[in-house]
Formats: structure tokens, sequence, C-alpha cells
């Protein structure tokens, strides 16, 4: 349903080209849920926007590369024609919905507005389906409720509702967790991966959090300075880790990590926009570095039954 190739999103600032993305490789097949992890800075968000169209000039631009939705190459559309994409194809779950819905209107009226046509001829039976659908009790008595009468969770279910409304092939969720507690959390992942299996729904999952990522995603995809660097099964990259950054991204993190126990941190900082290395973006912060890391973006190649690793020298 996604299928993202040679992707390169430059921003603009001040006068410099910020390379956000350099030579993105990704796929998101149907009714699969897809994990792009990795630091802020990283591109993750990048390749979302990218896929919407939403990186615009002045601010920014599709420097070259191709990606499909459905089939569809969006990437030579015209507004008009992409704007249908979005309306039919792509439903987004925005990070916080707290600012993603309109506090002035009642939430069956921002449902409404992007039902189809044929949808809202049911009047409210349709908003209830839904709604109930994604687990909100007595919705009909609710629709007429304003978002600040929900909690951050029923908020985020809310959400879940825009983006499925018009029945998309394809959602992305831009860390939709984020600003949820841990129970709340695991609800909202486990109706995620529930509308996956039901409709077949291929999904870009976007977190900092690989523990949130297992939950949901069969396919990982870590990024890193604006490339990704290790893809592949979930669960075959977080046992046998071979890039040196996903490796230290699972230390960071607390797996298997004992009370009182102090967590490992990553050396360093994640590398300027403004100051790219000309080799791997993770030479500087990696005790595996071998001579060429410094000089040469190394290339996404396979490693070992359907996973891929950009690096010289991986881990064994």
């Amino acid at each position: 349903m996604i299928r993202i190739s040679d992707l390169h999103t430059d921003y603009q600032q001040a006068g410099n080209t910020l390379h956000a993305t350099r030579g993105v490789r990704l796929t998101v097949p149907a009714g699969t849920a897809v994990a792009v992890v990795g630091e802020s800075g990283s591109g993750k968000s990048t390749v979302a926007m990218s896929i919407m169209r939403m990186v615009r000039p002045p601010v920014g631009r599709i420097a070259s590369g191709h990606i499909t939705v459905d089939g569809t190459e969006v990437t030579v559309l015209d507004d008009k024609r992409m704007r249908a994409v979005l309306r039919h194809r792509i439903g987004y779950i925005p990070q916080d919905p707290s600012t993603a819905l309109d506090p002035l209107y009642p939430i069956g009226t921002q449902i409404r507005e992007v039902l189809p046509e044929e949808d809202r001829a049911r009047g409210d039976d349709v908003l209830v389906e839904l709604l109930e659908s994604l687990g909100i009790e007595n919705a009909r008595a609710r629709l007429g409720d304003y978002p600040h009468q929900f909690s951050g969770g029923m908020c985020q279910r809310v959400a879940i509702a825009v983006a499925l409304a018009r029945r998309p092939s394809v959602l992305i969720a831009d860390e939709p967790t984020t600003a949820l507690d841990v129970t709340t959390q695991l609800g909202i992942l486990r109706l995620l991966d529930r509308l996956r299996a039901e409709r077949g729904l291929a999904v870009l999952f976007i977190t900092h959090n690989m523990r949130v990522a297992r939950l949901l995603c069969q396919e990982l995809v870590v990024m890193y300075g604006g490339t990704v660097v290790e893809s592949g099964p979930m669960d075959r990259i977080l046992e046998r880790p071979r890039h040196p950054y996903t490796k230290a991204l699972l230390g960071a993190g607390d797996w298997g990590a004992r009370p009182g126990e102090r967590l490992a941190a990553i050396p360093g900082s994640p590398p300027s926009l403004r100051s790219m290395p000309a080799g791997c973006p993770f030479e500087p912060r990696c005790h595996r570095s071998v001579p060429g890391c410094g000089t040469g973006l190394p290339a996404l190649a396979a490693s070992g039954p359907s996973t891929r690793v950009a690096c010289l020298n991986p881990e064994e």
C-alpha cells in the first residue's frame, strides 16, 4: 500500500538547504503495521509528511525519489488529484488530539464533515456505529459533547474516528500515544491492531518508543540522520540488532533492566541537519567505527533473511 524508494526531502532555513531524508526506502503491505523509530530529528515525521505531500515550498520540498500509495505515484500529482488521494486513501492520526480537534465544535460535527456523501445521508447512525466500534460508550448522547468533555484517551479515539471516517486503505499514525498514560496507550494500541486486522489497513506507525512499536507492528524501520540504518521483521531485529545504533537504542531503553539499575545512554548527540557528516551519520558516536565509515554513506544492504542494514562493520 505504501512504497517509498530513494526519498530525498529538503528544508530551507536561513538560506541553507537541510537534508531531512536521504535515500529513504520502505514498504508497508496491506494488513501490516510498520514502525519507524529513531531519536528526534531522525526524519521520521518528515517521511509521513512527504507521503501526504505536506512538505511544500518555500519551506520544504521532495527533491527526488518515488512514493506510491495504493498503486498511485503521488510525487507527480497536482494538488487536485493529491487531495483526492488524501480524501479517499489516507487516514492520519496526529500526536496530540487536544490540538487536532477544534474546541469550538462538538465531536459529532467534526466527524460528520469528513464523511462521504452516502454516509451523511444516514444521519447520526453512521457516527454512532463508528464511535461504538472505537470503544466510546453511550456514543449517541455524546455526539453533542465538546473535546474538553473527553479524556485524553477518548479524544484520541475521536481523532481515530476522523481518520477512519472515509474508510482509507492507509493509516499514518504519528506518535499517537505519546501524550497518553501507559494504561491508555495499551488500549489505543490494541484498538489500532484490531482495526488493522479487521480492515486490512496498511499502518505506518511513527514512534521513538521500541516497546510501544513491538506491541503493534510486525516490521521495523530504524532511522538516524535522515537515513534508514536497519529494517526488517520486528522480532528478528529486536533479538539480533545488526546496526550499532539499533543496539544502542535498545540499550537505552528499559528492556530487561532490574530495579535500581542505571539505564545506558548513547554518548554524544544526533547530528545537526546543518552539519551532517560526510559518511555514516552515526560514525561520530559509534564504538564500531572503521576506516571508511566517515567518507561515504553506507548502502542499505541485505543482512540475513529479510533484514537490511547500512553499516560497514555491523554487530555480530
